[in-house]
């Protein structure tokens, strides 16, 4: 056993059904073909413990066109589709070390284009209903892909606002960048922050321009005081509810498989927070997902 001796596995049992919502909601941003399983049990799952619709996000062509024919498949599916801010530079860049397991070469400008060309003629249609998750990472992708990133975003910023679809942001150690990129381009008139990330002061500024705030599991680990006087900061018709699943399980269940039954683990660590009944918040949340989608 060397160095592990000893050492406690990590619990992957998927987490059990939560007690159903009285009040129906929506997961605004999942990844169901990141799951195990399959999509039509993981929807079943969801619905009977009140989650009954589902955004499914793309990250790169073959994810965008997967959630787009799921979408068309399932009423209760609406599909995002986009090239995921780490694609960018991976397109354009290669990927030589393998860090997507797809050992891609360098493809340039032209398979950059390529790319967006189909982002583009996969928001047309009707029931895809955002493009996203765009944005900007600092995280993963290293100062050589930033300018391309940016490109990426502005490119996905209009292709939201020509077809009148929701923009999805990825946010991530970015914050002013993707705040000053949307003014300067103008922001489509929905917007949504997933997997909000940021202090209040800056969700005080997104509300100021009408942009959605969504939640994941993070808002219930202790140590995000931040993120939850952010929540405390956003204005109850802004406020949206995902699981980002498989990633970002919330508390108690950090570490083992997300997926969108356990919405409404997040939901009430968030209704606690607020002073506010569940039902009052699944209300609010609801409405605010089906505004900031269009559905």
């Amino acid at each position: 056993m060397g160095a592990s001796k000893g050492r406690k596995e990590q619990d992957r049992t998927p987490p059990p059904l939560p007690e159903p919502l009285a009040v129906a909601v929506a997961d605004s941003h999942t990844h169901l073909d990141m799951q195990s399983g399959t999509p039509a049990e993981g929807l079943a799952r969801a619905a009977s413990v009140g989650v009954t619709t589902v955004v499914q996000v793309g990250c790169d062509v073959p994810g965008s066109q997967w959630a787009a024919d799921l979408a068309e498949q399932y009423e209760q599916v609406h599909a995002a589709v986009a090239l995921h801010p780490n694609e960018a530079p991976r397109i354009f860049l290669g990927d030589p070390d393998g860090w997507s397991r797809q050992q891609r070469k360098a493809g340039g400008q032209e398979a950059l284009d390529a790319a967006l060309a189909e982002i583009d003629r996969l928001a047309a249609l009707p029931h895809v209903l955002a493009v996203g998750e765009t944005g900007l990472d600092y995280f993963r992708t290293g100062p050589e892909g930033v300018d391309l990133q940016k490109e990426s975003f502005r490119r996905h910023i209009e292709i939201a606002k020509r077809h009148g679809k929701a923009l999805v942001i990825h946010d991530r150690d970015a914050h002013q960048d993707v705040i000053d990129l949307l003014l300067a381009e103008g922001a489509p008139e929905r917007t949504v922050f997933h997997c909000y990330s940021g202090d209040a002061a800056m969700a005080r500024t997104c509300a100021e321009h009408g942009w959605y705030l969504s939640f994941a599991g993070p808002v219930t680990y202790r140590a995000n005081h931040a993120l939850r006087e952010a929540l405390t900061a956003t204005p109850l018709d802004r406020v949206l509810v995902e699981t980002d699943a498989p990633f970002l399980t919330p508390h108690p269940y950090r570490g083992r498989p997300n997926a969108p039954y356990l919405i409404p683990v997040t939901l009430r660590a968030m209704a606690d927070h607020l002073a506010l009944g569940e039902d009052e918040l699944a209300t609010a949340i609801a409405a605010n997902t089906a505004r900031a989608f269009g559905y």
